[in-house]
C-alpha cells in the first residue's frame, strides 16, 4: 500500500523528531546535542563518516544531530531534497547565492524590490567580489525575460511577497524562465511561508527563510535556512562545511519547538491581518493600504493562482496621510500594545518604519524610486484579539 503523505500541519508537529537511539529508547522530542565532536567505536567507521559514505556526525561545523532534525523538518515543509540551517536569514541567502554561482556565470539578476539588507549584500558584498548585479522589475515579466536574455545570469533572486510593498510576482512563470536559461532561481519565502506557497514545487532551485520570523515565531531565536532541490543540496552542504555559517543546537531546538505551532499561528495571523487591513482602509488618517487580499491589488491574478484561498499572509503596509518622519515617530511612540520593533512574524503584532529600519541603508531617492515613501509603515500582525490590535492602532493614529 502506498504511504500517505502527511499534510503540512502534521509535518510541522512530527517531521524530524523521535529518532531511535542505539539502545532502543526514543526521546519524544529532539534533544539538544551540544558536543562539537563525536567518537566512534573504531577509526574505520569515523573515516567512513568523514567521507560521507556512512551517515553520522563528526564535527559540528559539518553537522549536528539537533540541527539535522531541523533541516529534515524544514525540507519536508518546503518539499525540498534537503536543507541547511544557518546562523541567520542573511547567512542563508549568502549561502544560497554562493551555491548557485558555483561553476556558473558570476551574474545575478535580482528583483528591484527586495529587503534592504538583501540589496545591501548584493551591492556591498557580491558586487565588490566581482559579481555583476543586474536589477529588473519582477512585476513585469517581459522585463525579466529581456534581462535574462541580455545578461545570461548565473542566478536569479526574488521574494515571494516583496518587502515592504507586498507585491507578488509570477513566481511560477519566472521559475520557468529561469529553468529554461539554466539559472537557479533563489526565492526568499520568509513573508509567505510554506503555508502560502512552496517555491520548489513551482520550479525554484532554492527557498530561503529567516527562521527568526514566522517559523520560530516567538522573537527568541536568530536563524535562517536554505531548502534546496536535488541538484543543489550537495553543493550547498559542501560549501557549508568550509564556510561554517551553521546554526547552533540550542537555536535549532527552539526553531523546531516553534514550528510545531507555526500552522496554527499562521492561520490566525492571516485572518487577523485581513480584518486589520480592511479596517485600516476605512480610517481617515490612512492614505493607502498594501495587502494581498485587496481585489484591486496589482498582482491579484498571481495571488489567486499561487496562494491558497483565504490565506494572504500576515503583513500589512500602509501610508499615513500627510505624515513625515516626525509624525510617524509620534504615532509609533503612542502605541501601547503593538510593539514598535525591528522584526516580523512574532506572536505579537509589530510595527516597523522601513525608512528607518529595513530600508535605512537605501538613499531617500532610491526608496522613492521603489515606492517606499516616508509616510509608509509596515505591520506584522500577531495572534492577539483583533479588536485589541485595532483599538491600539486607532488611538495611535489619532494621537
Amino acid at each position: 500500500m502506498e504511504e500517505k503523505v502527511m499534510k503540512l500541519n502534521s509535518k510541522a508537529v512530527h517531521t524530524g523528531d523521535r529518532k531511535r537511539s542505539p539502545s532502543g529508547w526514543t526521546p519524544v522530542t529532539t534533544p539538544i546535542h551540544t558536543a562539537t565532536g563525536y567518537i566512534y567505536n573504531d577509526m574505520d567507521e569515523l573515516d567512513r563518516v568523514f567521507a560521507k559514505e556512512t551517515p553520522g556526525p563528526s564535527y559540528s561545523r559539518y553537522g549536528n544531530p539537533t540541527s539535522d532534525a531541523l533541516e529534515e523538518l524544514v525540507a519536508d515543509l518546503e518539499s525540498g531534497a534537503g536543507a541547511l540551517a544557518c546562523s541567520s536569514g542573511m547567512a542563508a541567502l549568502h549561502m544560497a547565492i554562493n551555491t548557485a554561482l558555483i561553476d556558473r556565470r558570476r551574474v545575478v539578476l535580482a528583483a528591484k524590490l527586495l529587503y534592504g539588507a538583501t540589496l545591501g549584500m548584493l551591492a556591498k558584498i557580491f558586487e565588490p567580489a566581482g559579481v555583476e548585479i543586474v536589477y529588473a522589475d519582477f512585476d513585469d515579466e517581459n522585463e525579466v525575460a529581456e534581462a535574462i536574455a541580455e545578461h545570461r545570469p548565473g542566478a536569479i533572486v526574488m521574494e515571494t511577497i516583496a518587502n515592504p510593498l507586498l507585491r507578488v510576482p509570477a513566481l511560477d512563470r519566472i521559475a520557468k524562465m529561469a529553468n529554461d536559461a539554466k539559472a537557479p532561481l533563489i526565492v526568499d519565502n520568509t513573508f509567505a511561508t510554506p503555508m502560502l506557497i512552496r517555491p520548489l514545487e513551482h520550479g525554484a532551485a532554492m527557498s530561503v527563510h529567516s527562521l527568526t520570523k514566522y517559523l520560530s515565531g516567538h522573537g527568541d531565536v536568530l536563524g535562517g535556512a536554505v531548502i534546496a532541490d536535488a541538484e543543489h543540496i550537495d553543493a550547498l552542504r559542501n560549501l557549508s562545511r568550509t564556510l561554517g555559517f551553521t546554526l547552533g543546537p540550542f537555536e535549532s531546538y527552539l526553531v523546531m519547538r516553534g514550528i510545531k505551532t507555526f500552522p496554527l499561528r499562521m492561520e490566525r495571523q492571516c485572518a487577523n491581518a485581513c480584518r486589520v487591513a480592511s479596517w485600516l482602509s476605512t480610517h481617515p488618517s490612512v492614505e493607502r493600504v498594501y495587502f494581498p487580499a485587496d481585489p484591486k491589488h496589482p498582482d491579484a491574478d498571481n495571488i489567486k493562482r499561487l496562494f491558497p484561498a483565504g490565506l494572504w499572509g500576515a503583513m500589512v503596509s500602509f501610508e499615513v496621510r500627510g505624515a513625515d518622519r516626525a509624525v510617524i515617530f509620534r504615532m509609533m511612540n503612542a502605541l501601547k500594545m503593538v510593539v514598535p520593533a525591528t522584526s516580523l512574524g512574532d506572536v505579537h503584532t509589530m510595527m516597523l518604519y522601513p525608512a528607518m529600519a529595513s530600508h535605512r541603508e537605501l538613499s531617500p531617492k532610491h526608496r522613492e524610486r521603489l515606492g517606499i515613501k516616508d509616510n509608509l509603515v509596515r505591520l506584522s500582525v500577531g495572534i492577539e484579539a483583533t479588536e485589541d490590535i485595532i483599538a491600539d492602532l486607532d488611538q495611535a493614529l489619532n494621537h
